[in-house]
C-alpha cells in the first residue's frame, strides 16, 4: 500500500512529534513486509485512529496454506486459536522463528500497525490473557514483539457499541464487558497504576500552577486528594484503560461471535477497576447521565466492590486528563472534566 491518511499523518506528527512522522513514513514498507511474510492480501479500505492503521486482509491467494508461526522450541501456533470453538489464543510471535503466520482460509482478519510506546507495548501480553480466560476480546492470530504488528480476527466495524442510540443500553453492555475484563488478573510485565498514580501525583503543582480558575485549582487539588487516599492498594487486575464505545463491536455476521459485543485496542495495564469508569462517563458525554452511568458501572464490578474507591480512581481519572490537556498551555479545564469532578464531589 502507499496511501497513508493524511489526517493520520497529522495526528502522529502532533503527538509523537518525529518519532510519530518517521512510523507513518515507514508505514507502507511495514505493511507490504507483513502482507508478504504472512500471506495476505488487502480486502477493504484501511481503517485508522489516533494511535494504528488497521487494514482488512485475507489470505492472498496462492499463499502459505497450512504455515503455522513458531514459538520458543519450535512450538507451533495455529492460527485459528483464540477464536470461540478453538483452542486458547496462548500465541506466540509469527515471526519468532522466521516462519509465516497466514490467515486461515475464509477466515477474514485485520493487520493492525502502530508505534510501540507504553501504552502499546503490552497489547499482545493482555489479548492472550484474556482470550485463555475467554473474556470476550478480539482473538490475536499472530504478533511481532519487534515492530508490536498483529494480526487480529476481524470483527464488524460497521456496528460498533457507539451506534447503539439508547445511551442506558449501550452503558449495560459496556458494564457487562467490563466485568469480564477485569475478573483476569494482570500478567507480569504491564505497566502499574501503582507507577501511573505516582506520576500523576507528582505533576500536580505544575497543573495547580497554571490554572487560572480559583474553582478549577480546588476540583484538581480534590481530585488529588482522592488518588491519594487510594494510591497505596493499586490493585492488580488486568485493565483495558480505554473501554470507550467505540472500542466495543459485534462480531461478524455469520460467524460464532455474530451476537456478541467484542473489545478490542485495549492500553492495558495492572491495577484497580475502578479506574476503568472514566471513558464510559466522558464519551458520548451527558452531563445528567454522569451519576447514573458511574453507579451502573460500578454496580457491574460486583457487589464486594467498593463504589467509594471506584469514585476515588475515577476523580483520579479526571486529574489524568487534566494533566494531559495543561500540557500544551492551556489556563481552563475541559468541560466535561470539570463537571464529571464536579457531579462525583457531590457539587
Amino acid at each position: 500500500m502507499s496511501d497513508i491518511p493524511e489526517e493520520m499523518i497529522a495526528t502522529q506528527t502532533m503527538f509523537n512529534g518525529a518519532a510519530g512522522r518517521a512510523f507513518t513514513d515507514a508505514l507502507p514498507e511495514l505493511a507490504g513486509r507483513y502482507l508478504r511474510e504472512w500471506g495476505l492480501r488487502v480486502d477493504g479500505p484501511p481503517m485508522y485512529g489516533m494511535c494504528a492503521l488497521v487494514l482488512p486482509v485475507v489470505r492472498a491467494s496462492g499463499g502459505p496454506e497450512g504455515s503455522r508461526g513458531g514459538g520458543p522450541g519450535g512450538l507451533p501456533a495455529p492460527l485459528p486459536a483464540g477464536l470461540p470453538g478453538g483452542p486458547p489464543a496462548v500465541l506466540p510471535s509469527g515471526l519468532q522463528d522466521g516462519l509465516p503466520a497466514p490467515l486461515p482460509a475464509g477466515l477474514p482478519g485485520a493487520l493492525k500497525l502502530q508505534l510501540l510506546d507504553e501504552e502499546s507495548e503490552g497489547e499482545a501480553l493482555a489479548l492472550r490473557a484474556w482470550g485463555r480466560a475467554g473474556s470476550g476480546t478480539v482473538a490475536l492470530l499472530a504478533h511481532d514483539p519487534e515492530t508490536g504488528a498483529m494480526l487480529l480476527e476481524r470483527l464488524d466495524e460497521n456496528r460498533p457499541l457507539s451506534a447503539v442510540p439508547d445511551t442506558r443500553e449501550a452503558v449495560g453492555v459496556l458494564g457487562e464487558v467490563l466485568a469480564r475484563l477485569v475478573a483476569v488478573p494482570a500478567p507480569q510485565g504491564l505497566r502499574t497504576l501503582a507507577d501511573m498514580a505516582a506520576r500523576m501525583l507528582t505533576e500536580v503543582p505544575r497543573v495547580l500552577a497554571v490554572l487560572a480558575d480559583d474553582e478549577e485549582r480546588r476540583l484538581v487539588a480534590d481530585c488529588a486528594a482522592a488518588l491519594r487516599e487510594v494510591a497505596g492498594e493499586p490493585g492488580d487486575r488486568l485493565l483495558h484503560w480505554d473501554l470507550h464505545y467505540d472500542n466495543v463491536l459485534a462480531g461478524r455476521p455469520g460467524t460464532e461471535r455474530e451476537h456478541e459485543w467484542v473489545a478490542l485496542d485495549p492500553k492495558p495495564l495492572a491495577g484497580d477497576p475502578g479506574f476503568e469508569l472514566f471513558p464510559a462517563l466522558d464519551n458520548r458525554f451527558e452531563p445528567e447521565e454522569i451519576l447514573w452511568r458511574f453507579d451502573a458501572l460500578s454496580e457491574a464490578l460486583g457487589p464486594g466492590y467498593d463504589r467509594e474507591r471506584a469514585r476515588a480512581w475515577t476523580l483520579g481519572r479526571v486529574l489524568q486528563n487534566v494533566l494531559w490537556h495543561s500540557r500544551p498551555g492551556t489556563h481552563t479545564l475541559a468541560p466535561d472534566h470539570a463537571e464529571i469532578a464536579r457531579r462525583l464531589l457531590g457539587r
